[in-house]
Parts: structure tokens; sequence; C-alpha cells
């Protein structure tokens, strides 16, 4: 369905951006960072909403092709890219706001330690991703 690919495009697009801008302090705010219109994508609620619409429009990208692209592998790669960056907004937003400790389960260690040193490379690629799709609408594997 269109509806899907239109979502699939702007949630990657934005995931993307959200990956890879940095919460970096700034020198003429005094050490607060940027927050406002031209940043929404700094709060977190906003980021968590983002990263659950990503991981639905990545399950029914897999779930519905456009008509005439193929099944499943026109539109595996958006898919992937949606699950692993809407992940990452919600993994983040359970790190943040939850009162567990942080000596768990060694595989959610392991999977976060995974995901955070390769946020910014995740975030690039689902940009990229976004930016093929929209170029190349139905083009293989893209």
């Amino acid at each position: 369905m269109i509806q899907f690919y239109f979502l699939s495009i702007f949630c990657n697009a934005a995931a993307g951006y959200t990956l890879i801008c940095r919460k970096e302090p700034d020198t003429r705010t005094q050490g607060n960072t940027i927050k406002g219109a031209f940043f929404p994508w700094e709060h977190d609620t906003l980021r968590l909403i983002l990263g659950i619409v990503s991981i639905i429009t990545g399950l029914f990208k897999l779930l519905s092709a456009v008509q005439g692209d193929v099944p499943v592998v026109g539109d595996l790669i958006p898919a992937l890219s949606g699950f692993a960056s809407g992940s990452m907004l919600v993994l983040a937003y359970y790190r943040t706001h939850t009162s567990l400790p942080e000596t768990g389960s060694p595989g959610i260690t392991d999977l976060e330690r995974i995901l955070v040193t390769h946020k910014r490379q995740i975030g690039f690629l689902a940009l990229g991703t976004a930016a093929l799709h929209f170029l190349f609408p139905q083009a293989l594997l893209i």
C-alpha cells in the first residue's frame, strides 16, 4: 500500500535524523541543549512514539507490497532499517526511564552495547535507505 510506502520513507528519515543528532551542549546557551520548534526530536516522548511507529511500519512494510514490486524482497531493507532504528529509539527511552539496575540479562546488555556503539551508522543507513527508497520506488532491495 502506498500509505506504508510513505510512512516507511518518513519514519526512516526521521529516525535516522534522530539517531544522528547528538544531545551536545551549546556554548551559546550556557551548557543547555537547544530545544524547541527546530529540534522537536529531542523530546523523549516524541522519540518513543517515532520508535514505535517505525517498528510497526517496518512490520506492515513486510506484510504489504506495493503493486508491481517484488513482495518481501523489494521492501526488505526499508523494513529492516525501520526495525533497527525504531528499536534503538525505544531501547533508549526504556534505558532512560527505567529504575532497573544496570546489571541485568547479559543478552540485553550485549545488544544494547552493540546498538549504542553503532547508533550513528544505523542513523546514516536509515537516512540513506529513505533517500534511495524515495528516489527509486520499484528498485529491487531498496
